[in-house]
């Protein structure tokens, strides 16, 4: 073989590749103005609306829980010894307090929906897709973007934000319970030194965050399952991916929001 086409190969590689994640970035593009546009001017389905927050909202409770807790519980095991050592318990409260709110309350939640239900859109989707049961809505004249999309959309905008609100709740009880238990001070103490240092700010900079995280995983996913083709092998593929790709864009975005906050803080300091 040519020396010459390894490069060449590797150049067209390279190629096909930027090509797909343009195409991608276009595709998610339009169906952003899509949902945008349906969400202003389509009808309401109502009862799948419900169904998606409950499905999202409801049935998820169970293991936010056990995740919240224990994240709250390795928060108090972490910091509680070495603030008791330079005397500073009256800090350990406020430091569980502000890491939920800021950062682990919002991350934890969204995450946790983007492994269980992003991926399950995106596999229904998809499964509808390769099925051709979404050009059958369309043969029938319903719009799938505003009957399908729009609710999931709508769900996960809502309830992400406000499992976030139940997380933030269910870390700081976790965070007590080791606080009492192993390093020894009292919930008095603990709960005031959450009052005296998490702010109205950090609270409502977590639930905006959570918001764009829901916004995040119902588009996404709504993209993966809409994408698919190749049959079954191509939806274990979309699904896979929209989590791959949700949960990186959660940590990229987590990252400008803290920023944009912080900023905001200094600014109005």
């Amino acid at each position: 073989m040519n020396v010459l086409s390894y490069p060449t190969r590797a150049i067209s590689s390279l190629g096909n590749l930027l090509i797909k994640q343009v195409t991608a970035a276009g595709q998610l593009t339009i169906l952003m103005f899509q949902i945008g546009y349906w969400l202003i001017n389509g009808k309401r389905s109502w009862k799948n609306i419900s169904e998606q927050l409950n499905e999202i909202g409801v049935n998820s409770i169970p293991v936010i829980s056990v995740c919240s807790l224990f994240a709250g519980m390795v928060l108090v095991v972490q910091v509680g010894k070495q603030f008791a050592s330079i005397s500073a318990v009256a800090f350990i409260g406020g430091t569980v307090g502000l890491s939920l709110a800021r950062e682990l309350a919002p991350l934890i939640t969204a995450v946790v929906i983007a492994g269980r239900n992003g991926s399950a859109m995106a596999a229904e989707l998809g499964t509808m897709k390769v099925t051709e049961q979404i050009d059958a809505l369309v043969a029938l004249s319903v719009n799938p973007v505003s009957y399908l999309i729009i609710p999931r959309v709508i769900a996960c905008v809502v309830m992400v934000p406000v499992l976030t609100i139940f997380s933030n709740i269910i870390g700081l009880v976790g965070g007590v319970i080791v606080a009492i238990s192993q390093v020894g001070i009292t919930s008095p103490v603990y709960f005031n030194s959450v009052v005296d240092n998490v702010t109205v700010t950090d609270f409502v900079s977590g639930i905006i965050k959570s918001a764009v995280f829901g916004l995040i995983i119902g588009v996404v996913a709504a993209h993966k399952g809409l994408s698919c083709d190749g049959g079954a092998e191509g939806v274990g593929k979309a699904t896979t991916s929209s989590v791959v790709m949700i949960i990186t864009l959660l940590l990229i975005v987590n990252y400008l929001l803290s920023s944009l906050f912080f900023i905001h803080q200094q600014g109005m300091a």
